[in-house]
């Protein structure tokens, strides 16, 4: 298994049910941003913050080493595994009027 999904892995199963909430509201966001976009928000902030912890966690060594370019490229790849579930969690925190 890849790094990148290794990580998605381990962060998704310490998390899985916070992910899951998230999940619901996500899918119902995407049907009525209106109605949802309190709940999306509320759930998703702390989400945005373990996701980037485990990106952090996951290229932190790299970048030290002097393998900065693999490492934006894994940070990347870490989040495209992330948007195959949850397409819209880069829209937390976005006012949509």
């Amino acid at each position: 298994m890849t790094k990148f999904k290794a990580a998605y892995e381990e962060m998704m199963q310490k998390h899985r049910e916070q992910f899951e909430k998230f999940k619901e509201v996500h899918d119902l966001y995407f049907k009525d941003q209106k109605t949802w976009e309190a709940k999306f928000n509320e759930l998703g902030k702390p989400l945005l913050r373990i996701i980037e912890e485990a990106e952090n966690r996951l290229c932190s060594k790299m970048e030290g080493s002097g393998r900065g370019n693999y490492s934006a490229n894994l940070a990347d790849k870490f989040r495209e595994e992330i948007r195959k579930d949850l397409p819209l969690i880069d829209l937390v925190g976005v006012k949509i009027y």
